[in-house]
């Protein structure tokens, strides 16, 4: 570096800006973690002869008139070459952090999708779930409709299974008709296998299934017992044997309600059975 002497005011300014550029060459120093500079009197001494020698070519440059060069301390250069090297490893730095954060935008971005690709198939997945529970429920119902009849009581008493049925019924038609079945094959020979059966009678009446219901009602009827409900079902079997076209059978039951029943029956009843016996033709 040249330095005319007109350019200076006095040997103190070029001293003290030297002695600046040293100081702030060796603070860049001292900021460097690997190698830092300790200010011990060798170095002291050193930065005096080197200001001493910069004052006395200062003095020769300006006696003689010539421009004074200055030259740099080796250190000085040292640490200028290491601040080079420093900045091409931060610019390194970052751009090595420029690529990894490309990198992880892209992995965000990648796992944001397969979230979401996740959330589809966890949705399809539990609505499968769903629809195969909701399959194997019909087909376990329509097992326990279908399967054959054997006996099971659910309360260990015949009266409490038919009104545990009989309840049932109301609820679900279709069990209720199975609880009734039950009973009939549970207690055979009981008065709660009649009534079962004249039960089972009126649901397939309602139906519309006359042929099951002249099954049950004959079931029920079965050596014309004495009892309040006796009379009654007399006169639906009649009517769903007229009904299925066994017009013969039906006045041999309305027979059998005449000559048992019809003495303690109502009023209401004698007609229901007239108005049969009208229909099947009877004598």
């Amino acid at each position: 570096m040249t330095l005319k002497p007109d350019l200076f005011r006095s040997k103190k300014a070029v001293l003290t800006a030297i002695g600046l550029a040293l100081i702030a060459g060796t603070t860049v120093a001292q900021t460097v973690p690997n190698e830092p500079i300790q200010w011990d009197k060798r170095r002291l001494e050193q930065l005096e002869r080197t200001v001493r020698r910069v004052d006395r070519a200062l003095n020769q440059a300006s006696a003689a008139g010539e421009p004074f060069i200055l030259q740099t301390d080796p250190e000085v250069l040292a640490l200028q070459g290491r601040v080079s090297t420093l900045d091409r490893r931060v610019d390194d730095v970052e751009a090595t952090l420029q690529r990894v954060n490309g990198d992880v935008e892209r992995l965000t971005f990648q796992l944001e999708e397969a979230t979401r690709d996740n959330s589809a198939l966890r949705t399809r997945l539990t609505d499968f779930e769903r629809r195969v529970k909701a399959i194997e429920d019909v087909a376990r119902a329509e097992a326990e409709l279908n399967g054959p009849i054997t006996a099971h009581s659910p309360t260990g008493d015949a009266a409490q299974d038919l009104a545990l049925a009989v309840r049932m019924v109301t609820a679900d038609p279709a069990r209720g008709g199975r609880a009734l079945e039950t009973v009939v094959v549970t207690w055979p020979d009981t008065p709660q296998a009649r009534e079962a059966n004249v039960a089972l009678g009126d649901m397939r009446v309602a139906a519309r299934d006359q042929a099951g219901a002249v099954q049950a009602y004959a079931a029920a009827l079965s050596g014309w017992p004495r009892t309040p409900w006796a009379a009654e079902t007399t006169v639906k079997l009649a009517a769903a044997l007229e009904a299925s076209d066994r017009d013969t059978q039906a006045c041999g039951a309305l027979g059998e309600f005449t000559r048992r029943y019809a003495e303690g029956a109502t009023p209401a009843l004698r007609t229901r059975a007239t108005q049969v016996k009208t229909r099947a033709g009877c004598n």
